[in-house]
């Protein structure tokens, strides 16, 4: 596969890797980041890629975003390792706590969790939509010195209604992110 474009999903109710267009492999990673981060090791290893791009639903903090979204920033939502190191920021690590893909877009908080309650770090570290693989993907492209695009599916509004509103709109965002992956990868 080298040269082509590497999606990496979670699931396959988010994405159905049948739809990929040619020189595009699908690749699901299971959920969370650890299972993010293993996933996207082994593939870049194996099919070096030469852009990563990352699909998935997330849910929203900010109000105003809705549909697909494509996001600039990644970061930790969970990484409490106070007083060792801020939330957000891994302790003695050299590591950038902000990954950017360099593209214009919404901040993405990932955590290993499914938010359904307000916390007040996210607004004020402007978190704009959260996730729970995304973060690991970017470090894993930046640790391998690899561009990496992320494109996400507003689902629901991170509230305690958010695993039903999960649930109906899981599917709803796979058009949009094969018409957005025309212009990344045109047939």
């Amino acid at each position: 596969m080298s040269g082509n474009i590497l999606v990496l999903t979670a699931i396959d109710d988010e994405l159905d890797k049948a739809r990929a267009p040619e020189g595009v492999e699908v690749i699901y990673s299971g959920v969370g980041k650890v299972n993010a981060a293993s996933a996207a090791t082994l593939a870049l290893l194996v099919l070096r890629p030469r852009l990563v791009v990352n699909y998935g639903t997330a849910g929203k903090i900010h109000k105003m975003h809705n549909g697909l979204v494509e996001v600039a920033h990644a970061v930790q939502r969970d990484m409490m390792a106070m007083p060792l190191a801020p939330r957000g920021r891994t302790p003695f690590s050299p590591e950038i706590d902000r990954l950017s893909s360099v593209h214009k877009g919404v901040t993405c908080g990932t955590g290993d969790s499914f938010v359904t309650t307000p916390d007040p770090w996210l607004i004020e570290n402007k978190i704009d939509i959260v996730d729970m693989e995304l973060y690991a993907i970017a470090h894993v492209c930046q640790r391998h010195s690899l561009p990496w695009r992320a494109f996400k599916f507003i689902t629901d509004e991170a509230d305690d209604n958010a695993a039903d509103h999960w649930q109906d709109n899981v599917r709803d965002g796979e058009d949009l992110f094969w018409d957005a992956m025309k212009e990344i990868a045109p047939a």
